[in-house]
């Protein structure tokens, strides 16, 4: 039974979600896995969030506790003896903080970057109002933005943010070849739907011309989840038939 690994508190998710052409995901899908699909189409998302008390193994790193995350990520599944597992891969995750870069780069081949970050939380007569997160890369800030209204709503079953948020596994590309699999725990999530969202500055200095291409177009959708306690368990590496 997998241990472990991490537990935080994952706040403030805002999501900003694109239909893209498959081709642009297929080079990146890990061995034993397939493109998850919703309503026909692939999607990849772009997603910022604050991750706040932190623990790694039971143990809370002096500055490694509290600090804003964004990722680039995108959907895939795999059949386990008749279980669909329904799972993330991520394209590129920036944090604050080398010695996360450093771990997870080196151990599990994760596509973290260290970059200069920072985030705004606003509220309107005390109910949340927007999010926004920011990411400094060769002196330029990127931000990405999401406004929301009313108040957070219960996971509609079938619906797009379902999709999106609750994906329970996450798979990563060996530099062998080899695919290693982690399960995330943590109860279904609430959700505001945005009013509006935006992703402004030069993606393409993290995720390159053709996920910038991609990410220059308006999202498909826009909303922000609360977030909660989160377990992410210490990964294996699965096997496969090929």
């Amino acid at each position: 039974m997998p241990i472990p690994f991490l537990r935080a508190e994952w706040r403030y998710l805002a999501m900003l979600n694109y239909r893209v052409a498959p081709a642009l995901l297929e080079p990146l899908v890990p061995l034993g896995t397939e493109l998850d699909l919703f309503d026909g189409a692939v999607y990849v998302s772009i997603v910022g969030f604050l991750f706040e008390r932190t623990r790694i193994l039971g143990i809370a790193v002096p500055s490694h506790v509290d600090f804003e995350e964004v990722n680039l990520r995108f959907y895939v599944r795999r059949n386990v003896a008749g279980e669909i597992r329904r799972g993330v891969v991520f394209i590129r995750e920036l944090v604050p903080r080398f010695a996360i870069t450093l771990t997870a780069n080196t151990l599990y081949n994760e596509p973290y970057r260290t970059a200069r970050m920072r985030h705004v939380i606003s509220r309107e007569s005390g109910s949340l109002s927007g999010v926004e997160y920011s990411w400094n890369v060769d002196g330029e800030w990127t931000t990405l933005r999401a406004m929301v209204t009313g108040t957070p709503r219960d996971l509609v079953a079938g619906s797009e943010e379902e999709f999106i948020t609750e994906h329970y596994w996450g798979y990563t590309k060996q530099r062998d070849g080899g695919t290693i699999e982690y399960r995330v725990d943590h109860p279904p999530w609430r959700v505001w739907r945005a009013t509006a969202g935006s992703l402004t500055g030069n993606t393409a200095a993290v995720y390159g011309e053709a996920f910038a291409a991609a990410l220059a177009t308006p999202p498909h959708s826009v909303f922000v989840a609360d977030g909660s306690a989160v377990t992410v368990y210490a990964p294996s590496r699965i096997r496969t038939s090929v």
